[in-house]
């Protein structure tokens, strides 16, 4: 993916993305880890674990799906206002291979940022013996949220 240079609105977004990212127990029950944090762009780490694999020794798609997510939302969230959350709206997911690896990459990255709808791509990498090999992709529909109460970034 090529990386668009985006300027965000709100000069801590990167410790908001990090604040977040900590108080996310989806996240932490994966082991998963924030890898990279740029304006528009987001990797999550997480490493093969026999619990999050299905019947195969796979990581489950489900999980792919949870990270990939994840990592699109925070790209998106680096963009926001200073007043907003981030919430996924839609997503879709393509599976195209195994997720066989020793640790597993999610990025996602911002294609269209707005004031309240963002759309983000995302991609999935297992890395397994030191190759890298493409799992999963995403498209991904954020959404501001501003004054719901309830919903803080």
């Amino acid at each position: 993916m090529s990386t668009p240079v985006f300027q965000p609105q709100v000069a801590d977004w990167s410790a908001r993305v990090h604040d977040s990212f900590g108080r996310q127990g989806a996240m932490q029950t994966l082991g998963a880890r924030l890898a990279q944090v740029d304006p528009g762009l987001v990797a999550i780490e997480l490493d093969w674990a026999p619990g999050l694999t299905q019947q195969h020794g796979f990581l489950h798609a489900g999980m792919v799906a949870t990270a990939l997510d994840s990592a699109c939302g925070y790209a998106g969230f680096t963009l926001m206002a200073a007043d907003a959350a981030v919430l996924t709206i839609e997503f879709k997911i393509n599976l195209l291979a195994p997720a066989k690896g020793q640790r597993f990459r999610m990025l996602g990255q911002v294609l269209k940022p707005g004031r309240t709808i963002t759309v983000v791509e995302g991609r999935a990498l297992a890395l397994d013996d030191g190759c890298e090999k493409l799992v999963a992709t995403m498209n991904c529909t954020l959404m501001a949220v501003v004054g719901r109460e309830g919903i803080r970034h």
